[in-house]
């Protein structure tokens, strides 16, 4: 019997992942893994957190009603130098980060698998809606999941080949409402607990406020500019802003004012409008292929630049080793540096990177 680490997040989708394991016949195993940096934050979970002390109670108590073994792990250490210092030096330097593509990749991911395997497990698995498949090729791929409205491939096209190869996602094959009915069936207390929104260690969404309680440093004012160096008017730091941004600027412009470029060097926030704001191209670096090794050459695919865009045609094509150019067929709005390039073939994941420009 193959044994299973599942990470409950207390929530229904994890907490329906466990039962469908062990109806499966694996021996499951419930982990939450605990991220928090201070144990008060931890009661801001109830605001939309995954891995709140209220996150805990509830797994701990659907593992006891599933009848699992469930433990608590201890990843402060890895949240914060892999996601929180990520997500506050991404700001400082003028890019939007991702954390939850972050956080799971070297956290969810490569923590908690080294983690399970080293106590004899030999899968972990999330209730992420994605599914997992070997090709013809012999590489793993995630595939959508089978309801697109709640597909999560996007934040997870930066998992190894080795990290796929040990992971489980069984709710990917449902939708939510089917996943739902399950709890409910089962009775399960989380049955209809809402989804977790926004990012889970900054729940007021104050993002410049926690950068700077967490840089130790006071983010300077600056200039508001055109793109050919006009000045416009004064921002209230860098950070309080993300490319393609247009409300709380504080402009009177007389045509609705974009956000277009973040120049940290020189502390300045570029302005256009937003014909300005579009663009055909994109260039992405840190890659990750999934579905393929490499990209010989330029492919048409369908990207996606975030992660409620609907996606849009282009072709990619490598210009570097670790560098790719997508041309899209139809102008896209705020391409944003930091944030991730999702490339699709069919409907599996290809790979993907961190969008430059």
């Amino acid at each position: 019997m193959s044994t299973v680490v599942v990470g409950m997040s207390g929530g229904v989708d994890s907490s329906v992942t466990a039962y469908l394991l062990k109806e499966q016949g694996y021996d499951v195993v419930g982990v939450t893994m605990q991220i928090w940096q201070d144990e008060e934050q931890a009661v801001q979970e109830e605001n939309g957190g995954c891995c709140g002390l209220s996150a805990v109670d509830d797994a701990r108590r659907v593992a006891s009603d599933l009848g699992i073994p469930y433990y608590v792990m201890n990843f402060k250490k890895e949240f914060k130098e892999n996601v929180i210092d990520y997500f506050v030096d991404e700001y400082l330097h003028g890019r939007t980060p991702n954390p939850c593509i972050a956080c799971n990749r070297y956290v969810k991911w490569e923590s908690l698998l080294t983690r399970s395997l080293a106590i004899g497990a030999d899968y972990i698995a999330t209730g992420h809606y994605a599914r997992i498949e070997r090709l013809e090729n012999g590489r793993y791929a995630l595939r959508r999941s089978s309801t697109l409205a709640k597909d999560q491939t996007y934040a997870l096209y930066n998992l190894t080949q080795e990290q796929l190869k040990r992971t489980l996602m069984p709710v990917g094959e449902y939708s939510k409402d089917e996943v739902r009915t399950i709890a409910e069936k089962i009775g399960l207390r989380v049955a209809n607990k809402p989804d977790s929104q926004d990012i889970c260690f900054v729940p007021d969404g104050d993002y410049a406020s926690y950068i700077e309680e967490n840089a130790g440093v006071k983010i300077p004012e600056g200039d508001f500019v055109t793109a050919d160096g006009r000045l416009l008017g004064r921002h209230k730091g860098i950070t309080h802003y993300t490319v393609g941004q247009r409300k709380g600027l504080g402009l009177a412009l007389g045509y609705p004012a974009f956000v277009l470029e973040i120049r940290s060097g020189t502390n300045e926030v570029v302005i256009g409008t937003g014909e300005d704001s579009m663009t055909y191209t994109l260039r992405a670096n840190k890659l990750n292929f999934m579905s393929v090794e490499d990209l010989p050459e330029p492919k048409r695919v369908f990207a996606k630049i975030r992660y409620n865009h609907k996606g849009a045609w282009c072709t990619v094509e490598k210009t570097r080793e670790d560098e790719i150019l997508c041309t899209f067929e139809e102008q896209q709005r705020a391409v944003t540096p930091g944030q991730a390039v999702v490339l699709y073939d069919g409907e599996y994941v290809l790979g993907g990177g961190t969008i430059l420009s």
